[in-house]
């Protein structure tokens, strides 16, 4: 059965089945992840392109394994190193990249809705591998993926995302899937950090990580930005470290086992202790490895719509 829709730009909207049917899927491609033989021939003859005008480094080669397994031909495009940097449009690059016979295109670009406009623009499929500040669908979806693994279910699990909300794309797509599917979703960080009229989502906010920690069954933590200290949004990383970083003391306040979940990359020290990232409640790992194996199942889902 395919998806509702033929593009992958976002979980706003979503529904609850087809969410649903992405982390079913990817239940099957994590099985065929663990053979001595990753591959599956199941897009066989289909043309990926992987079109990043942003660095990347896990989800730019998750996506590459995931095409790759599914035995589809897949190339990476780099903006640092095309025709972009000598006045190419975004709009000029797509149409002749599909004109090369492209299937699908995975992309990732600074501005808000660039994903959109592209799908508007060119046959191809078009994922979402990251749009500014707004989402990231493919990431919360390996994060829900991982929860539904560890915890057995999303539904009415309490789930709080700590740090940067305002800059999250990340924060942005977990809780409207999260919340599709179910979870009470908190946001926690300083003042300066968390959106205002976030409320109007339906999450609750808190500016106290200690008074969180007993009531979670997961803390998803997100990396602070430190190339956006410069603005001056707090006062310093050794006074976020203090009042919203993890580490084990703090986990002590915890009434049970709660996972601890980051997208990556980490800052060992400011947002997530050592001990605590490498610690038994970390599921970090595991979300790099079911992120191949959602990644399958979008391409597989999309590739099925044609």
């Amino acid at each position: 059965m395919p998806l509702k829709s033929r593009h992958l730009l976002g979980l706003e909207n979503v529904p609850e089945e087809d969410i649903n049917l992405i982390l079913d899927t990817a239940v099957s491609f994590k099985e065929v992840l663990q053979r001595p033989i990753k591959k599956v021939p199941t897009l066989q003859g289909k043309t990926i392109v992987n079109l990043f005008f942003e660095s990347s480094t896990r989800t730019r080669v998750s996506f590459e394994l995931a095409a790759r397994r599914l035995s589809a031909d897949v190339t990476s495009f780099q903006a640092s190193t095309s025709s972009v940097n000598k006045g190419e449009t975004l709009l000029d690059t797509a149409r002749n990249i599909e004109a090369m016979k492209v299937d699908m295109v995975v992309m990732r670009h600074s501005a808000v809705g660039a994903p959109h406009f592209l799908s508007r623009m060119i046959k191809s499929n078009v994922i979402n591998a990251g749009d500014g500040t707004h989402e990231h669908p493919t990431q919360a979806l390996l994060d829900m993926y991982t929860i539904k693994e560890k915890l057995g279910k999303i539904n009415g699990l309490k789930v709080c995302i700590v740090g940067d909300i305002s800059h999250s794309r990340v924060a942005m797509s977990n809780i409207y899937g999260l919340k599709t599917m179910g979870a009470e979703v908190y946001v926690c960080g300083p003042a300066t950090l968390i959106p205002r009229h976030i409320e109007k989502l339906g999450v609750k906010v808190f500016h106290n990580i200690d008074e969180v920690i007993p009531e979670v069954d997961v803390l998803n933590i997100l990396r602070i930005q430190l190339e956006r200290q410069s603005v001056g949004l707090f006062p310093s990383i050794r006074e976020y470290r203090t009042y919203f970083g993890i580490n084990s003391e703090r986990l002590k306040r915890a009434k049970k086992d709660i996972l601890i979940m980051h997208p990556g990359p980490i800052n060992r020290g400011v947002e997530l202790d050592a001990d605590v990232a490498d610690g038994n409640n970390s599921v970090i790992l595991d979300q790099v490895e079911n992120g191949v194996a959602i990644r399958m199942a979008i391409l597989y889902l999309l590739g099925a719509t044609e």
